[in-house]
């Protein structure tokens, strides 16, 4: 697959419509995946419309965690951690459709996901991450020594505008954010400003 560009991964908000309205700034803004992840609250209906808005602006939608879910509402793939489940029996399961993988700080297990059939590979976290604080650190020569892999490779965790030109000189192909991109006061211009970075 081609991967390149902001992934956004959807807040952990109990305000469908004002999760839509972010959402909606960011394929505005020109992001390059969505990523539906509500830990213990994931809603089909919400997530069939976030499918739905991607499918409108051609940007591929996949569910963290779970792959019956990702099936169910109709989206273009799944994303899991270690603790989500076997990769090559979604893989089974999954089809065509996509299939990421979290695989923290290690190569090794990067290598084992696409063993298994994964489409591209996040490390991280490679900031300190408000989201997760106590996540494992991922140090940015990894990125370098993963271009061997031959896939997309996404960083994670604490990424800010001000430091994602760091990843991408690193060699990470993608940024998936959450804080810095859906409170921002504006999620249209920085969605913009992140994409003018992968441009430069």
């Amino acid at each position: 697959m081609k991967l390149r560009g902001l992934y956004a991964i959807t807040p952990e908000s109990a305000d469908t419509e004002a999760l839509q309205r972010g959402v909606a700034q960011a394929l505005e803004g020109g992001i390059a995946m969505l990523q539906y992840r509500r830990k213990g609250r994931q809603h089909m209906d919400e997530a069939k419309i976030l499918a739905r808005m991607c499918r409108d602006r051609c940007v591929p939608f996949v569910v963290n965690d779970d792959v019956a879910f990702a099936l169910d509402c109709g989206a273009d793939g799944v994303h899991l951690g270690r603790d989500d489940g076997g990769l090559a029996a979604a893989r089974g399961k999954l089809g065509g459709r996509l299939l990421g993988a979290s695989c923290y700080d290690s190569l090794p297990a990067a290598r084992a996901a696409l063993a298994a059939g994964a489409d591209y590979v996040a490390f991280g976290s490679v900031f300190p991450s408000p989201t997760k604080p106590a996540a494992v650190r991922a140090p940015l020569a990894l990125f370098s020594e993963a271009r061997s892999l031959g896939v997309p490779l996404v960083a994670i965790g604490g990424i800010t505008l001000q430091n994602a030109p760091q990843l991408l000189a690193a060699g990470a192909d993608s940024l998936a954010v959450i804080s810095d991109l859906f409170e921002a006061p504006d999620i249209v211009a920085r969605a913009r400003a992140y994409g003018m970075l992968f441009k430069s």
